[in-house]
């Protein structure tokens, strides 16, 4: 899992006067839960543009008023005009301790449905995962070289070190769908394409 260290500040204040004083600053009013108590902190809007503009997870290292702290972000608010980031949620972590965090999810090889035509259909975009720290990696690597044309991969098809997947055994995932156009030259309408992906997800369901 990639890192990243940001400095904040313990907030004492915690008013609504106090919180749009930060944010006119340029700061951000977060709370970290999972600890012996909750922490509420301050930091700069300009340090968080690499966790919240990415689509990988982070491991946020905080040093608070000289305290070290590990926390991945849980959610965050944004104002729904300027976009301005108006709360962030963290979960502190611990070395010792599983996390549950949601991992992006990363296509790797070339499958032999698509080189026959078909079309990759990803159902899912991210996979909520349970593990210790060190054992979370940055992405969750899905090899499609093997699907032809109507596979599919579920949760339950999928298996990572040390890691425990949390999402529905049965959900789909992705899956290689019939294109227009086959490798054959036969072509499929658009009402026929759809119906063999409802068809391949209905069946993915049932097994």
């Amino acid at each position: 899992m990639k890192s990243i260290e940001l400095k904040a500040s313990l907030r004492t204040e915690l008013g609504k006067k106090d919180t749009m004083a930060l944010r006119r600053a340029g700061q951000v009013p977060c709370v970290m839960y999972g600890g012996e108590t909750n922490i509420h902190f301050a930091a700069s809007a300009n340090d968080f543009r690499h966790i919240i503009y990415s689509s990988q997870v982070f491991l946020v290292k905080l040093d608070m008023n000289g305290k070290q702290y590990q926390a991945v972000l849980k959610d965050m608010q944004f104002h729904p005009v300027s976009d301005q980031i108006l709360h962030m949620d963290f979960i502190q972590v611990f070395d010792d301790k599983p996390v549950v965090v949601d991992l992006p999810i990363t296509v790797s090889g070339t499958s032999k449905g698509i080189l026959a035509g078909g079309k990759l259909r990803q159902r899912r975009r991210y996979l909520k995962v349970k593990g210790l720290l060190k054992d979370l990696p940055e992405n969750l690597v899905i090899d499609i070289t093997p699907l032809r044309i109507g596979s599919h991969v579920k949760v339950e098809d999928l298996k990572y070190t040390n890691l425990e997947l949390l999402d529905p055994a049965k959900a789909l995932v992705l899956g290689i769908a019939a294109s227009r156009v086959s490798k054959g030259g036969a072509v499929a309408s658009d009402e026929e394409e759809e119906g063999a992906e409802a068809a391949a997800e209905t069946a993915a369901s049932e097994e």
